[in-house]
């Protein structure tokens, strides 16, 4: 597959927010900490008047990033030490999700919060607009789930109940998973396309299942269960339909930016108080 984007009129895609400043920062790799804090700073940049931000990322090393509200005894930690899987915590709710180096395609879509609707089915359905997008250019016949779906296992993003605001799915299948966190004056949508299903190893990040490798895969499917693209020209239709929904001009972090997301990284998303909390406690204080 040559080019995942051929065929496609950039007036046909182009989304209802492409008259505003947009920038698109192309794939990434950086560590855990340091994209969950990127995803906040680009927040605060574009809540401050600076340019809504699209972007793609991948994470390295290998990641788990827990929900916001996840309980650490879900984690086998040892095995994510020995493995050299990182842990973060997102802003999202939801369960955790193992990010592959190579089997996970991140994206996200940041804006001010006035600018969206308040509706939040609304919201996902408008920014999940050009994840559908890509998968179309990628031939793979997505979208999202008609009717919830039970849960396998609660504590993995991927194996709760599927729901038909965010969650995308191809041949029966998940192959995206999509949240929202908003801020008083910013919103931030992340998800996660599963370009390849690692199974063994994003059950294995987890403690206190018995869920096997074969449910886990017929539960959970990749790009390349329905696309011969690559990995890169996977990316690049992701990239592609987000720079032509937002009109968003090729771009990158300011050295500030960068500067305050390392600090953000280090002083919360890599730290035990933020990763390790126990919600139990938060919720006790509050």
């Amino acid at each position: 597959m040559s080019d995942p984007d051929a065929g496609f009129d950039s007036d046909e895609v182009r989304g209802p927010l492409a008259d505003r400043e947009w920038r698109l920062i192309r794939e990434e790799a950086r560590d855990g900490a340091m994209q969950m804090a990127l995803d906040e700073i680009a927040a605060e940049t574009a809540a401050a008047g600076g340019p809504r931000t699209v972007r793609v990322y991948r994470w390295e090393p290998s990641t788990l990033s827990l929900g916001y509200h996840q309980d650490p005894e879900t984690v086998d930690w040892e095995h994510c030490e020995r493995e050299d899987v990182t842990v973060t915590r997102r802003q999202t709710g939801g369960g955790g999700i193992y990010h592959d180096f190579d089997g996970d395609i991140s994206y996200s879509i940041i804006a001010p919060k006035a600018e969206l609707p308040g509706d939040l089915l609304e919201s996902y359905h408008l920014l999940c607009a050009p994840v559908l997008d890509a998968f179309a250019r990628l031939g793979v016949d997505a979208d999202f789930v008609e009717e919830s779906v039970p849960e396998i296992w609660h504590p993995a993003c991927y194996l709760r109940e599927l729901h038909p605001a965010h969650d995308i799915v191809a041949g029966g299948k998940k192959v995206s998973g999509n949240a929202q966190y908003r801020r008083n004056d910013s919103v931030v949508q992340h998800g996660s396309l599963t370009y390849s299903v690692r199974a063994a190893e994003h059950l294995g990040v987890f403690a206190g299942h018995d869920v096997t490798a074969e449910r886990f895969s017929e539960r959970v499917g990749g790009i390349d269960e329905f696309s011969d693209a690559s990995r890169a020209e996977t990316v690049s239709a992701v990239e592609s339909a987000l720079a032509e929904w937002a009109d968003a001009a090729e771009g990158e972090w300011t050295d500030d930016e960068l500067a305050s997301a390392r600090d953000r990284a280090e002083e919360k998303y890599a730290a035990d108080d933020w990763v390790r909390r126990d919600p139990r406690e938060r919720s006790r204080e509050n």
